[in-house]
């Protein structure tokens, strides 16, 4: 089956909705605009209630069928990036600082298409639930919808995101069961020794000296540490430290992110992070303390959900453009929120050769908007089928 010859209509229309926010992004929990707007569009399509205020600023509509039944919940993400936009595009930012350059003003407008359709034909029995967003973009707005109680006040049996993918084929989709995006764990490191004149470093404790062996000791949590068959990421990001070239600070300062797909990986890097420090504070008489903070956890898809998500998607691309078993990627997603309180699949659409997410160059391809649409439709046809 292609994709549905209304979704195909609706493309200008959604494509509108796309760059009218594209034009106004807005960071985190200040979405109000933007959650404005898409609850203005569900009541124009007459969906049957609209909350908002859930998660601080997210926004859910419940679409009704045609008899009582479950309820599935469709995702998509509302927030941009603090990045300085450089398409060039007409549709570009208007705010100086802020671009959608992950695509969640496309996410947002797919989801609108499919409730506009899935308002008017109700070709279903139960309901579907819109679930819109705030702060995917490291604030957690997935778990702070959770913690509101969304899943419980809905009655969402099962729940599904999606994502657009640069370099993945307009019209292809990608998924996987089990881990598919990584947890996204942060690390500071404060390594205070003992400062001084830099002509008369046997009097002090240098932490530059030591911060460097840190950096160093840590890139063996990878290589000689972790199984070569698991996933993990251990970067070192930020290293400030001293003031003036003849002098010897008392302090350094370190920052990084950990990403990994399995809780035993998790525990086992932060647990060699503060070992390395330990160590090397008693090597060198130094303190080195660790801020470990637990960010998003793994996102995993659950396999019958899953098998759902593969079959629909097959449905509309073909086999040959459907990958099941796509490759996990480290990068997070608070989709895991939603994934830990009830089952569900989080799937990839192509977004064709465009710029990478978190570019300035990149814009979403409204291309895509048709597959988009076409798939959240058919997924909660299928799901809710009589």
């Amino acid at each position: 089956m292609p994709i549905l010859n209304r979704a195909a209509e609706m493309q200008d229309e959604i494509a509108g909705w796309r760059r009218h926010l594209h034009r106004e992004p807005e960071l985190l929990f200040a979405v109000e605009k933007t959650a404005a707007f898409v609850a203005e569009k569900l009541r124009e399509f007459g969906v049957d209630e609209i909350v908002t205020g859930l998660g601080r600023t997210g926004v859910v509509g419940i679409i009704r069928g045609k008899g009582a039944g479950r309820t599935i919940g469709l995702r998509a993400d509302m927030d941009a990036l603090p990045i300085e936009e450089a398409t060039g595009k007409p549709w570009a930012s208007t705010v100086r600082g802020k671009m959608h350059a992950c695509g969640h003003d496309g996410h947002t407008a797919m989801l609108l298409g499919a409730a506009k359709y899935l308002a008017e034909t109700r070709n279903f029995t139960g309901s579907v639930a819109v679930i819109f967003q705030p702060a995917e973009e490291g604030g957690g707005g997935g778990n702070e919808m959770v913690k509101d109680g969304m899943m419980e006040r809905f009655g969402i049996a099962e729940v599904y995101g999606m994502h657009n993918l640069p370099g993945m084929p307009v019209g292809a989709f990608g998924t996987r069961s089990g881990p598919i995006m990584a947890a996204t764990d942060e690390f500071n490191i404060v390594v205070t020794g003992r400062g001084g004149h830099a002509a008369l470093p046997h009097k002090t404790v240098d932490p530059i000296v030591i911060g460097a062996q840190v950096v160093t000791a840590l890139q063996t949590i990878v290589s000689r540490v972790a199984d070569p068959i698991d996933s993990l990421v251990v970067s070192v990001t930020k290293f400030n430290a001293g003031f003036a070239h003849n002098v010897i600070p008392e302090t350094a300062q370190l920052a990084g992110t950990v990403r990994t797909l399995s809780p035993d990986m998790r525990e086992g890097a932060e647990a060699r992070i503060r070992q390395i420090c330990a160590g090397l504070a008693a090597a060198h008489g130094a303190e080195i303390v660790v801020t470990y903070h637990r960010n998003y956890p793994v996102t995993v898809n659950h396999a019958q959900e899953t098998g759902h998500a593969v079959a629909v998607a097959r449905e509309i691309a073909g086999d040959a453009s459907v990958e099941p078993a796509i490759a996990p990627m480290m990068g997070g997603e608070d989709f895991s929120y939603m994934l830990l309180s009830r089952p569900g699949a989080f799937i990839f659409v192509g977004n064709g050769d465009t710029a990478g997410l978190h570019h300035p160059a990149y814009d979403f391809n409204d291309d895509a908007i048709p597959h988009g649409v076409t798939y959240w439709v058919k997924l909660a046809e299928s799901r809710l089928a009589a």
